[in-house]
């Protein structure tokens, strides 16, 4: 009797597992989101911004995990420690931005430093964040 409770332990462990590996590496990296095919919410940077300043739940619920498609002014570019190009866009108040980081390539899209980008967005922290960004138009 032990040894059929001990034998479908271990054989209910072992599907688990397999489980967990297979959605880990396999199902995920096959099934994500791809923003450019999504329709984005149009918003400025500036009123995102007072959005989630003035009402973080209400701006969550309209916003978060959302397509947005943002305009503005590039205020710095940068990489972070993946490797990835992250671009801050401007709002119009000193102390909270847009921090966007691009999808891989697109990157060589950034030439001027008006943007319009349609992103994830992830929520607000000290800059409203949006995560796997295209560029859509760059002047």
């Amino acid at each position: 009797m032990k040894r059929k409770i001990l034998g479908s332990a271990l054989t209910l462990v072992g599907l688990l597992a397999a489980g967990v590996w297979y959605y880990v590496f396999v199902y995920s990296k096959t099934h994500h989101r791809n923003v450019a095919d999504e329709k984005g919410l149009f918003v400025q940077a500036g009123q995102i911004v007072k959005d989630y300043e003035n009402d973080e739940a209400g701006a969550n619920k309209k916003y978060l995990n959302k397509a947005i498609e943002i305009q503005g002014l590039i205020l710095k570019k940068e990489k972070d420690q993946a490797g990835n190009t992250t671009i801050t866009l401007k709002s119009g108040d000193p102390m909270a931005n847009i921090f966007c980081t691009l999808k891989p390539g697109e990157a060589s899209k950034l030439h001027g430093n008006q943007m319009l980008i349609k992103g994830i967005c992830t929520g607000y922290l000290s800059d409203v964040v949006l995560n796997d960004a295209v560029v859509l138009k760059s002047e």
